[in-house]
């Protein structure tokens, strides 16, 4: 008899853990302050201007400093004490966001300064980011993480639902100011439960990377990740296109549907629903489709919704159809950061958390501002339309660019490399530093072993080589050498301490046992 398998655990059971639960809660509360900036921010613009790119560019103003600060934050993120950096960053925001709205509060807030503060608070939220959402595999378990990304996806939608619809209210009673002053607020209510959160100390020998060292070390590990590169892709292939539903919603309801701030805020509510439902229905789509088929039919639905934002003039039609909307994006981008949270190691994971931030906003800054233009110069009509073929254009691509798989492959770190043991004492900081692994192998096995070793060369590349080559010994046939040149010493050891998982061991095995006896490494340092 087959043994029962153990029930899933609940959508809800991160919660259970109080640090989880408070943080959670304090950063629904600054999501919903965030929705209402935004907001107040394009309602102000609407107001003050009739040019609708420049309404989209507070989607890029926002945006677009994630784009330029996340590889940075993420080193920050993997390198400092991730709840004293979140701190700091918290106190930043509050004070960006009081002088925000005494300004408008007091009739000095012209379009120019309304952007440039936007980008300032956009620059708080790049810095938080990778350092909460690697922090969040610090809180719960590891088998509750996919649950913990949909929990953030309700807390994004739930915030979306509620953050518009008050702001709408607010600025139609008592203008832009106060929403400012609130979103102000819950900045501050988020620091305050960060101040009085106390983690367990952790003990550990490791010396921290320096900072340059660690951007380059991020950026190496998503080059020369394929499982990270298609996730990415995925992402902007359907962000792109998504985008024009943010962007020019706001130019939907005010001239298409003749609504105001209030109307407004209950669109946005009504694809806040539709993501708190999809969140709630996600893992039973997840027991029963693979994430490719996840994205599939969340495309397609998108591309309905954006067709019909276009063509349709009925204010209950667009809200109907804003709630698939919601579906659509949360099944999209919890899969995709699920899959991002599950596959990245520990040592790396704000910096590839915050890649994927950087493509999140880049693709949107980049989205609203060319919907934006393209709206201005051809209309909303031509702009939806355009943004649907787009997004079906991108559905067709999972044909050839399917998610991989990664449910095989262990994420666990292994530390398997025996301890170099040189008769030089080499500095931290010497380098670059040359290995070379010297592997004897049979005629019979050699086409294989070649094959084998490319996933060896994508684990040394990832994991601090800069360079890699396999090449063949001209004076003994049958020897294969395995060359690779890494930075510097401290780079090197971090490889045998911290940096392989048991998918990179199984990569090496897989080679070396095709090789006629165990390999021989050397480590030649550099004489200048």
């Amino acid at each position: 008899m087959t043994a029962p398998t153990a029930p899933a655990p609940s959508a809800w059971a991160p919660l259970r853990i109080a640090a989880y639960r408070n943080l959670w809660l304090a950063l629904l509360a600054s999501n919903i302050g965030t929705w209402m900036q935004t907001v107040g921010a394009q309602w102000l613009l609407v107001e003050q201007s009739g040019s609708d790119t420049l309404v989209a560019i507070v989607q890029t103003a926002s945006t677009l400093p994630i784009v330029l600060l996340a590889l940075p934050s993420g080193a920050l993120a993997d390198t400092l004490d991730r709840r004293r950096l979140l701190i700091a960053v918290q106190s930043f925001l509050v004070a960006v966001g009081v002088l925000l709205s005494v300004l408008t509060l007091t009739g000095h807030m012209p379009p120019a300064l309304l952007l440039t503060l936007t980008f300032a608070l956009g620059a708080g939220q790049a810095l938080t980011a990778p350092a909460w959402q690697a922090l969040i595999p610090d809180l719960v378990p590891r088998p509750q993480l996919a649950n913990a990304s949909a929990l953030g996806a309700i807390s994004m939608n739930l915030a979306r639902a509620v953050g518009p619809a008050v702001a709408g209210v607010l600025i139609a009673r008592t203008g832009a100011g106060v929403v400012f002053a609130l979103n102000a607020l819950t900045f501050a209510l988020f620091t305050f439960v960060l101040w009085r959160w106390r983690p367990p100390v952790l003990t550990t020998s490791a010396v921290p990377e320096r900072f340059a060292a660690a951007v380059r070390a991020g950026g190496r590990y998503v080059r020369h990740s394929p499982v990270v590169r298609r996730i990415l892709l995925r992402a902007t292939l359907f962000l792109v296109p998504g985008s024009a539903l943010w962007a020019l919603l706001p130019l939907v309801a005010g001239r298409r549907l003749g609504l105001g701030s209030g109307g407004y805020g209950v669109l946005l509510a009504a694809v806040g629903v539709g993501a708190v439902i999809g969140a709630l229905l996600l893992p039973r789509l997840r027991a029963r489709w693979s994430v490719t088929k996840l994205l599939l039919v969340a495309g397609v639905l998108f591309a309905l919704v954006l067709a019909v934002l276009g063509l349709v003039r009925s204010e209950a039609a667009v809200v109907v159809a804003l709630l698939p909307a919601g579906v659509a994006w949360v099944m999209v981008l919890s899969s995709v950061n699920a899959a991002m949270q599950l596959f990245l190691p520990n040592w790396v994971r704000a910096r590839g958390l915050a890649v994927y931030q950087m493509v999140f906003a880049g693709a949107q800054a980049a989205g609203a501002l060319a919907w934006g233009a393209l709206s201005d110069a051809v209309g909303l009509v031509t702009a939806h339309v355009a943004a649907a073929a787009l997004m079906a254009a991108g559905v067709v691509t999972l044909r050839w660019w399917p998610m991989l798989n990664t449910a095989g492959m262990n994420r666990e770190p292994a530390s398997y490399w025996p301890e170099p043991h040189l008769e030089l004492d080499p500095d931290d900081h010497d380098g670059p530093v040359l290995v070379t692994v010297t592997y004897p192998v049979r005629p019979e096995n050699e086409q294989e072993f070649v094959a084998a070793m490319r996933a060896v060369r994508r684990s040394r590349l990832r994991t601090g080589a800069v360079q890699w080559g396999l090449f063949r010994n001209g004076e003994e046939p049958g020897c294969f050498v395995e060359a690779y040149l890494v930075p510097t010493w401290d780079e090197h050891e971090r490889q045998h301490t911290g940096r392989l998982t048991g998918a990179d061991r199984e990569a090496e095995e897989r080679a070396q046992r095709l090789a006629d006896g165990p390999p021989r490494a050397t480590h030649l340092l550099s004489a200048e």
